[in-house]
């Protein structure tokens, strides 16, 4: 999981359950502590836990050694590590803890895992989730709408990279700095450094202006890459620097007017 993770917030029984989606592995990656709390009742979460994994290495259970530490946001607002497993992991840990609780638990891990199925058969289903999640956060429809069509753009975008033979979330990542820092001038830590953001995803933090120019930029670079059959890291960064420049030009326009 060397790529930047996407962390959301499930709600059960008025507790979050913290589940980050990995673009990596293509896998929900849930906290093992606040499925234990939900389960188990126990005034010290933590120290159940510990007993709970102990008692599973005992036994050989493989659940515990696939278990990784990620930096999750505590309740306090601070970045700390903590252990995550898998759906599938998630479901060996449910069924070791007596509960009458175990049984919803399960059925919001089966959801859990279809929803993510679901969404790569049906785009449509991502874009509707993402549309109802702006609008409880009080975003003008107009920001939403737009904010969607970037959505689409970026999907076009990165389609294009696989297509031609970008695998590396590192190199995506390069890429989009890259992209970023043409048309605004600003590579992406810089971008967030002026809008004073931290973990926050930086385009549901811009303007309407600034998601139109980035999405200029992306379409352009994606269009730019289709007439090239050239294939690799530096032939994309080329289509992505003359796509960024299109956008970069729009946005002098824009400033100069």
């Amino acid at each position: 999981m060397k790529n930047e993770l996407q962390i959301v917030e499930k709600v059960f029984e008025n507790r979050s359950i913290r589940t980050v989606w990995d673009k990596e592995t293509e896998k929900y990656y849930i906290s093992v502590v606040d499925i234990v709390g939900v389960i188990s009742e126990s005034k010290d979460i933590q120290s159940y836990w510990r007993k709970l994994k102990q008692r599973l290495k005992e036994e050989g259970n493989e659940t515990v050694t696939n278990c990784h530490a990620l930096k999750l946001k505590a309740r306090d607002g601070k970045y700390r590590l903590t252990d995550v497993v898998d759906i599938e992991g998630m479901f060996r840990i449910v069924e070791s803890i007596p509960s009458k609780k175990a049984e919803p638990i399960k059925l919001w891990l089966a959801r859990l895992g279809k929803e993510r199925v679901d969404e790569e058969y049906d785009p449509e289903i991502t874009i509707n989730r993402a549309l109802e999640t702006y609008k409880r956060k009080g975003y003008s429809e107009e920001w939403i709408n737009q904010r969607l069509k970037t959505i689409d753009a970026r999907k076009e975008f990165t389609d294009e990279l696989k297509n031609k033979g970008i695998e590396s979330s590192k190199d995506f990542a390069k890429l989009t700095n890259i992209l970023t820092s043409v048309w605004s001038g600003y590579s992406v830590r810089e971008y967030k450094e002026l809008k004073n953001l931290k973990k926050e995803n930086l385009r549901d933090n811009m303007t309407n202006m600034e998601l139109v120019l980035n999405m200029l930029a992306e379409v352009s670079s994606t269009e730019i890459s289709k007439s090239s059959n050239d294939l690799g890291y530096h032939s994309i960064k080329k289509s992505i620097v003359k796509g960024g420049n299109v956008a970069k030009t729009a946005k002098e326009q824009i400033d100069y007017n």
